[in-house]
């Protein structure tokens, strides 16, 4: 899967929000200064070349939605970046990420019960 540049990114964070959208739609979602319209169309245009994004016709108008969730999307996106920066180790990237973000005690005793509770349906599971 393609990854997106940072324009088609938040273009399709607008789609994943609304469902369903016209262009006017999408073009709506952006804050001011918007980037012009045919800037957003040319985006869209390229998400629909990526199999991102699909779309009805009604008329000459179309209306776009996502061909992949943004669950999905994340984490093959993850995936990803645990194989190109941590050899593929997810261990490597817990500790990255538990060393170099400023977590509380009480944010880090939430990450270890997800943890936990993880680890005991997997055990569940095996049995």
């Amino acid at each position: 899967m393609n990854e997106l540049t940072k324009a088609e990114e938040q273009v399709m964070q607008y789609v994943w929000k609304l469902n369903k959208a016209f262009l006017k739609d999408i073009v709506e979602q952006f804050p001011e200064p918007k980037p012009a319209y045919t800037t957003i169309s040319t985006v869209v245009r390229v998400l629909v070349k990526k199999e991102f994004l699909k779309f009805d016709t009604f008329g000459k108008v179309r209306q776009y939605y996502p061909a992949i969730t943004k669950e999905n999307y994340f984490k093959k996106h993850f995936r990803n970046v645990i194989g190109s920066f941590f050899s593929g180790s997810k261990s490597k990237f817990a500790l990255f990420f538990t060393e170099n973000e400023d977590f509380d005690l009480t944010e880090l005793e939430e990450i270890k019960s997800l943890i936990e509770n993880k680890i005991e349906t997997l055990k569940e599971e095996n049995d």
